[in-house]
């Protein structure tokens, strides 16, 4: 594993999110930093669960042009994870080692695929290890970026 980081769609959510200035302001941090040093890592996934948020559950929804421009300008550079058969069939695996869901599995098998070392998430088990990966909460357990 290297030092990079795969962030979970819930950190990306809380970039825009000013209901939670503190939590904003760590995933702001924490998407500049993936940015910046080219040690952040999403899937496919991510992208579409954004998305879908992003356009239709957000607060003040983005536009199809805004959504375009973050798509530009942060989502892809970040994807680095693409669909495979052997991801679907760690994926499985994964969920039936752990009991957790399919979309939630298939997140940490896109973690260890992108050889990344921490998952950032808010909805997983904190300071767990599944195949490699160490999950961490961004916004509770985890130094500044």
């Amino acid at each position: 594993m290297n030092e990079s980081y795969f962030l979970d769609t819930n950190v990306l959510v809380y970039t825009f999110d000013s209901r939670s200035p503190r939590k904003r302001d760590q995933a702001q941090k924490w998407v500049a930093q993936a940015l910046e040093r080219r040690q952040g890592v999403i899937s496919y996934q991510v992208v579409q669960e954004f998305l879908s948020v992003a356009l239709r559950k957000f607060a003040n929804p983005l536009s199809a042009a805004e959504a375009i421009l973050y798509l530009h300008r942060v989502l892809m550079p970040l994807c680095k994870v693409f669909p495979s058969e052997a991801l679907f069939a760690d994926a499985l695996s994964v969920a039936d080692d752990t009991g957790w869901s399919w979309y939630d599995s298939l997140i940490v098998s896109s973690a260890a695929a992108a050889d990344c070392s921490v998952l950032l998430s808010e909805d997983l088990q904190s300071g767990r290890m599944v195949r490699g990966v160490r999950i961490q909460n961004p916004f509770v357990d985890s130094p500044e970026p």
